[in-house]
């Protein structure tokens, strides 16, 4: 019997695919592991189900977008969790992921949980400033959840973030239901205990779907996706205005005389750590090779 689904879930090789009957526990075809194209949570698929009611994918449709870690398909908006308490998230991490989702046609919300320990101005005003959507919420308090959960309604949303900064919390404060595991934070390393070991989408009572993703514990070895240097640029939502007003055309925006984008850093009208991130991505983004770029989506 031929079916279509959604893969709400992987784990261990089976995927689990939600079709207008019920979910039906999947193995994927050999060739899609030799054409190296995994299907991924979120993918729309095809299935074939045998009489065991066992089922085997067949199809991937096309994705309107893809991302390695966390490792979703076709997602409206990608959740980016963070905090200014212990553990405090590194903004390089927000930018990496903001910068990600802005080459994939993504929109990127920022979140900044445990506001009841720390209100996190500094990082509230960097990211509003830049036109990121940007709550400060508290998953123990509830503090500022209801205006959370209606940026999620009607979306389909991936939450993704290091370590120990409230993913699963978070969904459990806006659906209880879940009763998702969550970690408490190693004092000695300051850091979280991953809780979340997979990709899981779930149906949310405020009227979206919601992937609880494991988190980072490495900035560089667990953020996969390659950058290309000539794409940075656009990238980051305050260059905008500064583009193309450079005194030379292909301007990196490093150390080039002329450059109205350090001119703007220098002038304070574009945060100082966004600029840092965008100079350190680019440094990583440089030493590609061109082979090594994938497209995306």
């Amino acid at each position: 019997m031929i079916k279509e689904g959604v893969i709400f879930s992987a784990l261990s090789g089976f995927y689990y695919v939600m079709t207008d009957t019920g979910t039906v526990e999947c193995r994927a075809r050999g060739r899609f592991r030799l054409e190296k194209t995994a299907p991924l949570v979120g993918d729309r698929v095809q299935i074939s189900v045998a009489s065991s009611g066992k089922g085997t994918v067949d199809k991937i449709y096309p994705r309107k977008n893809s991302f390695q870690r966390p490792a979703v398909a076709n997602i409206d908006q990608m959740v980016m969790i963070a905090s200014d308490a212990v553990p405090t998230t590194d903004p390089f991490l927000i930018d990496r992921v903001a910068a990600l989702c802005e080459l994939c046609s993504c929109e990127c919300i920022i979140c900044i949980n445990k506001c009841d320990l720390a209100a996190a101005d500094d990082l509230y005003e960097i990211y509003t400033s830049a036109g990121y959507r940007t709550f400060r919420v508290s998953a123990l308090s509830g503090a500022g959840i209801d205006e959370f959960k209606e940026a999620l309604r009607g979306k389909i949303s991936a939450f993704t973030g290091n370590s120990g900064v409230g993913k699963s919390s978070l969904i459990n404060a806006i659906d209880p239901n879940f009763k998702i595991a969550t970690g408490d934070i190693s004092k000695k390393l300051g850091r979280g205990r991953h809780t979340t070991r997979h990709v899981e989408l779930f149906n949310l009572s405020c009227g979206g779907i919601a992937a609880d993703t494991p988190g980072f514990s490495s900035l560089e070895d667990e953020i996969p996706e390659l950058l290309h240097k000539d794409e940075l640029q656009y990238a980051f939502r305050e260059f905008g205005p500064y583009l193309g007003q450079c005194r030379y055309h292909d301007c990196a925006h490093i150390s080039e005389p002329g450059c109205a984008v350090t001119q703007a850093v220098s002038e304070g009208a574009i945060p100082a750590s966004r600029y840092s991130s965008y100079k350190r991505l680019y440094e990583q983004a440089k030493n590609y090779s061109e082979w090594e770029l994938k497209p995306r989506g």
